[in-house]
This record gives C-alpha cells, structure tokens and sequence, in this order.
C-alpha cells in the first residue's frame, strides 16, 4: 500500500524521521508499505507540495543549506494548513514547535488533517494537553488514528505499554526524569562545568532549542507529565496546573555540597492520585544513591508506573555512546506511529 505523508515542521526531529524512512525503505517494502512525501511546511524555509512526490533529498539538502523549498512546489503555497490541504496525504507528521500555553497551531494543524480524513501523528505535546478528548474524538469519527507516543520519553514506548499491557489496571502515580536536558545540564555541573556552558553543550548537539527556557524552566517536563496525566489518568491537565520550577536556581555550591554529603539533585517529574484528584509537580529534588534516579545521568530519562495491580514498572532510556538522544529517538517515535497505524 502505498501513503503519502506529510510533514509539517521540518526542524531536527521532521528531517531526522524523513532520513529514518529512507533507511528503513526495504524494510517497509518487505510489509508492503512504500511512501512518498508530498508536503512539506517548514518554520523559516517555505512551503512545497506535490501530490505525486517531492524530492525529499533536495529539500534536506536546501533546508540544511540554508535555502527555500519554495522552487520544489508543483504550486504557490504561503502557510501550513495550505500544505497540509494540498498535499493530498494519507498521513501528516505534526512537529511544529511546541506551544505549552495553548497549543496552537498543532491543534489546527492536527484538526485540519483529521477533517481530511488524514492519519495525524505528532511529537508536539501541545495538542496532547490542550486537545486530546476533542482530537481523540474527531479521529474516531473520521475512521482516523491520532498517535503522539514522541511526546514522552522520544521513542521509546510509554502510552502504548501502558494501555496494551496493563489492561485495566488503574494509575496511581508516575515519576521520573523527563527532561533529557536538564538532566545533562545537572551531570556536567556536577563535573565542574559552568551552567551557561552546560546550556551550550546541549545546544550544540541539538538536544535543546535556541532559547532553552522550556527546558531549563521546567516547561517541557510539565507539559508531558501534564501529556500523561491527561492520557492515562483520564484527567486533563495543563502544564500550568503543574506549575513547574527549573533548575535556573541551583548553583555551583549547592551542587558540591550535595556530592559531598553523596547525593545529587534531579528534575523530579510526579503525578500522584490523591482521592479524586491528582497532584502533580515538577521540581529538582536531591536524590542519594538508593534512588533508582541517582544513577540516571547525562541524557538518561526514564519513567516509573505504580498500578493497584503491579507496584512498580519502570521504562528507562540509557544514554549511549554515539547516540544523544533527542531528535533520532523521537523521529523513531514518530515512525513506530506510522507503521502500527498503517499496518
């Protein structure tokens, strides 16, 4: 079967998972699955469609060069939801950047694929908070998936363990380190380095953005544990319900008194069911080594479940040589997505 995608946002993460589907070709091949990509919307770098195939090489070759996609459209086309209505795709990868206070534009992004009868997968988790009921319903309706497993934890599974292996089974709480940033930022201060040159080293691997505020603020982790409270435990929530606190606060000093005592601090992510109502919250917390966290450094992230039925399950991302996380492990994301939903 043959799909058209679409990619709106081109940024790290969108060319990373349009490289991910060129090596993975064969393999989808061998399922029966071939693709082309017919629209493309970038931030800074124009806009292209073409129903019957862009040149997605071309367009990673212009875009990293600094050029327009402008001269690959089979027409003149100024916006996204422009893109996204012309491109006449089976499936749209929404990786605009994330907006925490309201989500837009993904939502219209996303509600405008959906109306098209398009699949809508997405790493943004500004839909997933400010839309999931709305967006989950309007999928239905049209006989269409929306999928975000990128949102949490890049590519490795958390929203579908949780709802395919643990049937039933009722959330009480999460916690973990959901931020890979910070958490690098955190190790290499423990090391001597100065945090503005942490900041830049994250910077410079493309795990943070220009401006790392989401991340070192706090606002990028409360927005996915907002993601999971609102997905798993049936209650929406906002990131400014979480009202996170970062890490701008902790200082050289106060990192080497803690390795003195052997402890270190870690931007804690929870959610706890209390009654009927969930408490939330993301804060550095001082960890010592009993802490499954203490051992998490450098891009290492990681969730732990508790359930009424299984205590105590934990996912982890190890950070590994040669691979730094972030924008290859959320295109995978993305593309697992892709191929449970066409399968």
């Amino acid at each position: 079967m043959h799909h058209k995608l679409a990619l709106i946002g081109f940024g790290n993460v969108a060319r990373a998972l349009a490289r991910l589907f060129l090596r993975k070709q064969d393999a989808l091949k061998a399922q029966g699955i071939t693709f082309s990509f017919t629209g493309i919307s970038t931030g800074r770098h124009g806009f292209a469609v073409n129903p019957d195939g862009l040149d997605i090489l071309k367009a990673l070759e212009l875009v990293e060069s600094g050029q327009s996609i402008d001269m690959l459209s089979l027409s003149p086309i100024t916006n996204s939801l422009e893109t996204v209505q012309h491109s006449q795709a089976d499936v749209m990868f929404e990786n605009s950047p994330v907006n925490t206070q309201t989500g837009q534009p993904a939502l219209d992004h996303i509600r405008a694929a959906l109306n098209l009868g398009m699949h809508a997968i997405t790493a943004n988790k500004g839909p997933v908070v400010h839309g999931y009921r709305e967006l989950t319903a309007l999928a239905k309706s049209k006989g269409c998936q929306f999928k975000f497993e990128s949102t949490v934890l890049g590519g490795a599974p958390v929203f579908s363990v949780f709802r395919e292996a643990f049937p039933l089974a009722e959330l009480s709480s999460v916690k973990g380190i959901f931020n890979a940033t910070t958490n690098i930022i955190l190790s290499r201060m423990e090391n001597g380095e100065a945090y503005e040159d942490a900041v830049k080293y994250c910077q410079s691997v493309g795990v943070a953005e220009a401006d790392p505020t989401n991340d070192v603020d706090g606002w990028d982790a409360a927005i996915k544990v907002a993601a999971l409270v609102t997905v798993l435990m049936d209650t929406p929530m906002t990131p400014q319900q979480v009202n996170p606190t970062g890490i701008r606060g902790i200082t050289p000093e106060m990192i080497a008194k803690a390795k003195a005592e052997g402890k270190r601090y870690k931007l804690l992510c929870s959610a706890e069911k209390v009654g009927d109502k969930v408490v939330a919250s993301v804060a550095p917390q001082l960890v010592d080594s009993a802490s499954p966290l203490y051992g998490m450094m450098n891009s290492s992230t990681g969730i732990t479940f508790r359930t009424d039925v299984i205590l105590d399950y934990s996912i982890s991302l190890s950070e590994r040589e040669g691979m730094q996380g972030g924008p290859i492990e959320t295109a995978y994301g993305l593309f697992a997505d892709f191929v449970n939903t066409v399968k």
